[in-house]
């Protein structure tokens, strides 16, 4: 029988099946490079905006709706002296069923984180404990380097490129990765049989006993 192929954290569906398979994993993996290429630059805009140039989110706001209503205002004027039709202003509301939809789905990986961290708490897996405890290290580290923003860029880059690479050279990527989770399971193995066996896992039994 002919052995399965490791593939990176262990999934079983394709790149584009675990971004979902919607719109938003058609934008990660450039499906439309037009559109893709639109949000990475609309991206680098308000950073280059807001990090670079001190720009403020409210200013920009405020800035862009007085631009909006003051040409807006000048042209329906203008437009009985000149003879023209006013500009058709079209009515914007916020549909209930996708704000409603948006709030069930972030309610329940709010839900889902909670329930992770109350596992990884309740003292059940030390190997997940230890992984969570030096992943949120290693991010308040980046994150005393940079602030929200930039980090949240970087991010949202990195998104755009790491994923779209991974599906493009992932016969090359998955058995480097097997070989390094091989390496560190390893070295966690030795870790473990040095200092974690060393540890007391709970209160000592039957110690009154003769």
């Amino acid at each position: 029988m002919k052995s399965k192929i490791y593939r990176l954290f262990g999934r079983e569906r394709p790149v584009h099946q675990v971004f979902g398979g919607g719109k938003p994993a058609n934008i990660f993996l450039w499906r439309n490079k037009k559109v893709s290429a639109g949000v990475l630059g609309g991206a680098t805009a308000m950073w280059v905006f807001f990090e670079l140039l001190e720009y403020h989110l409210l200013t920009l706001v405020c800035h862009g709706l007085i631009l909006s209503l003051a040409l807006l205002f000048l042209w329906s004027n203008a437009s009985t002296f000149i003879n023209k039709s006013a500009p058709r202003i079209p009515e914007v509301y916020i549909p209930e069923d996708p704000v409603l939809q948006i709030a069930s789905a972030l309610r329940i990986e709010i839900n889902r984180a909670f329930a992770i961290l109350r596992d990884i708490a309740s003292g059940k897996d030390l190997k997940k404990f230890l992984t969570v405890i030096a992943g949120l290290w290693g991010l308040s580290i980046v994150g005393s380097w940079c602030n929200f923003l930039t980090l949240f860029y970087i991010s949202f880059v990195l998104l755009h490129t790491v994923p779209v690479l991974y599906e493009k050279y992932e016969d090359k990527v998955d058995p480097f990765a097997e070989r390094a989770m091989h390496e560190i399971k390893k070295q966690y193995a030795v870790f473990d049989a040095k200092v974690l066996s060393k540890i007391p896992k709970g209160p000592l039994k039957d110690k009154k006993k003769v």
